[in-house]
Order: C-alpha cells, then structure tokens, then sequence
C-alpha cells in the first residue's frame, strides 16, 4: 500500500504535467493563427484600414428596390431586379410599317400585275396603296378570257388606258355613278352584251382613242360617242346596230377626230351619205371601204370637199368608183396612201394615171391586175410603193403583227400575260 505522502507527490507531478500539456497546445494554436492571417498590401495594416477606402477601391452597389403590392406583402417584402435594356443594333432590318406611302407606292409601281394584285392581299393598307390611280394609268388585259368584276374594279381604279380586245364581257358591276377617266380603250371584237356597252360608254367622257370593232352598238352609245369632243381616233369598223342620225350627229359633235375607220359597217346609202356630208374637216386618214353599190361619186366628192387635207383614204371594194375619180382625187394635194382594191370599175390601164400624183407613195389595188403585170405598173412608178400593205391600220390600235403589244402606239404597264 501506498503512503499518504507517495500519494500526494503523484497528483501533484500529474498536476503539472497537464499545464505543461495546455500551454504547449495554447502557443501552437497561436502560431497557426499568425501563419495564416493575410499580410498587409501597399504598407497597409490589415486591422487599420480605412472604411472609406474599402468603398472606393469596391464596384458600386445597386440599391435594392423594396416594393409592396397589397396588404397582403406588408410583412413579406420582395425586391425587384431590374435587367438593363438591350441596345438596338445599328445593322437592324428596315421596318415596312414604317416606310412612308411614297415610298411604298415607287416599289409597288415596278411589280407585275399578278405580284401587285397578291401584294395588295397583304393588309388594309397595301390594298388601298395597291389600287392607287397613280399605279393603274395603263393595263393590257389580252390573254384574259373572261372579264366580268374584274373590268368594272379596273375602271374604277383610275385606268388611262385599257386593252382588252378579243374577251368576253360579263357585268363590270360598278360600284358608284362617277365618270371613268379612261382615255384609250380598245374593246375590239369583243362578245359583250349591248346594254353593258352602253353602261362602260356612258361613264366615259375624257375619250381620245377608241376601237370597236366587229361589235353591236346601238344610237344610245353613238349619243354617248358624241360626249366625248375630244376623240382623235375612232374604229367602228365592222359595226352596225345604229341609225344615220345617230351617226351625224356624233360626227358634229367630234370634231377633232383626226383617224376615222367606218369600214364594212352595216350601213345603207343614208348612213354612207351622212359621212359624205357631215365628216368633220380635221380627218387626215379615212377609211370607208366596203360599202360596194352604195358609196358613188358624189359620195366622193363630199368627202373630198369636206377633207381637203387626207393623207389617207382607203375607197376598196366600191364598184361605183370609177376612173373619174382620179381628177378629183387629184385635188387633195397631201393624199401618200390611196387604196382602190377591188374597184372593178377601174381598168389596170388607167393605173398609169396616177403618175400625176406627185406625193402618192403606196397603191393597194388587190384584185384589179395580174400579179404578172404587177412588175410592169411598178416599172412604170418608181416611187410609188404598190401593193405592199393588204391590210388598212387606219384608226386601229395594233397592226396586223401579234408580237406588237401596243395601243395606238403606248405601251402599257400592268400587262396581263408576258
């Protein structure tokens, strides 16, 4: 057993060891701590450094936006982050919406007229820039088999010049009364019904060049024809339906006709002498061929009378014209183009005749000589062009040729088929 004094010597040596123990564990604790704390930059004490600094050297922070929104969030706040906006690029697309109405109308105006009509499609206010009259001045509908809305929104939309020959009308269904500003209109041979005729004529006041040939027109269109003073050329051949009144009275009123065809109409000896008496003096080209037994030489002389400056005059198919037409044919002193095309009153020898015709540059005399003595007449006229043009362009809005698309020599814009 041990002593009590062994036992207190052994406590007290235990005793000391655990404190040489903690400071041992004290001091290390430290040292770990000086080891890893940061050393101070730029001659700086880390435990000194000043606040102010600390914000400057720091980005700036954003305020937090605290909003509330109904009672319900008063003692639940939420913060708002706000994004910065995007910066619209410079090389952005152009806006349509934004180009002005003359702008829009400059492109409009070189689109086709399938694109301009699909354009128009688009929205309210393409289609009300589509039917602009700026973009309707001329339209050439050949192609286009059957008109019937189409023509009526055509004409309303402002067209100067219209070609539709060859097509078939139905009801142009106008949607006003107002006065169409059309101004060259080509309806020839189209199959129409009269009284729409009479409808699309009478709305017309501003006309200067106008073909209906091959059509049936009646004395209310003649009486419409009269309205419009302004008309240079005018094709009615092949036409019927309407009285010699009807027809003087148009030819007084259009005084300024300056192309006249009235060939192979249905007319009788009355109609031919009420263009013998009443063709206005400004008619430089005439053709009035085809009227056989009921043209004579009085006939002739009326018109030479009341036309002294003919350039152009187309008599075929007359058999009363006789060889004692050529003193008086004579006496208009700017006639170029004679035709007498089966006139068979008319002897081929006399043909040598008309060498007195100082300025006469083409003969058409189908059907009066022989293609073997054709070269011998020629001989005889070596100034003179013989036989060379079997059909009449008097008046007439396209020559013979299919590949010419014109009308009385303009073009048009909006073109149906290319």
């Amino acid at each position: 057993m041990l002593s009590l004094g062994r036992v207190s010597h052994v406590s007290l040596c235990f005793s000391r060891l655990f404190q040489e123990l903690n400071e041992n564990l004290e001091g290390s604790v430290c040292r770990s701590k000086l080891r890893k704390r940061p050393s101070c930059s730029a001659g700086l004490d880390a435990e000194n450094t000043p606040n102010e600094l600390i914000q400057k050297w720091s980005p700036p922070h954003k305020k937090a936006l605290v909003t509330f929104r109904g009672k319900e969030n008063e003692e639940n706040p939420f913060i708002i982050a706000r994004r910065p906006r995007k910066r619209r690029e410079s090389t952005a697309g152009l806006c349509w919406d934004s180009l002005p109405d003359e702008l829009l109308l400059g492109i409009f105006a070189r689109l086709s007229l399938q694109d301009l009509l699909r354009t128009s499609r688009v929205c309210k206010r393409w289609h009300r820039l589509a039917f602009d009259e700026s973009l309707w001045q001329s339209v050439d509908l050949v192609g286009k088999a059957q008109l019937d809305a189409e023509l009526g929104q055509v004409l309303s939309a402002g067209v100067m010049r219209l070609r539709c020959p060859h097509t078939c009308i139905g009801q142009p269904s106008f949607k006003s009364t107002q006065e169409l500003r059309v101004q060259h209109l080509d309806l020839s041979n189209c199959t129409v019904e009269t009284s729409v005729l009479e409808d699309i004529l009478s709305r017309c006041s501003h006309l200067q060049n106008l073909s209906l040939e091959g059509l049936v027109l009646s004395d209310s269109i003649l009486h419409s024809l009269a309205q419009n003073s302004e008309i240079v050329r005018l094709n009615l051949c092949g036409c019927s339906g309407f009285s010699s009144e009807s027809l003087a009275e148009m030819l007084k009123s259009c005084s300024q006709i300056q192309e006249l065809n009235i060939s192979w109409c249905d007319f009788t000896s009355l109609h031919v002498q009420a263009v013998a008496n009443t063709i206005p003096s400004s008619v430089t080209q005439l053709n009035i061929s085809g009227y056989r037994q009921n043209l004579t030489m009085e006939d002739v002389k009326g018109i030479v009378g009341r036309c002294p400056d003919l350039t152009n005059l187309d008599l075929s198919d007359s058999i009363l014209v006789t060889t004692d037409s050529f003193p008086i044919l004579q006496q208009l002193s700017s006639l170029r183009h004679l035709g007498l095309s089966r006139c068979y009153q008319i002897h081929p020898a006399s043909l040598t005749d008309l060498e007195n015709f100082l300025v006469l540059q083409t003969l058409e005399v189908f059907g009066l000589i022989q293609d073997s003595y054709l070269p011998l007449l020629c001989k005889g006229q070596p100034n003179m062009q013989i036989n060379t043009q079997p059909f009449s362009s008097v008046a007439r809005p396209t020559t013979s040729s299919r590949k010419d698309r014109t009308l009385w020599g303009m073009h048009c814009h909006l073109v149906y088929k290319q």
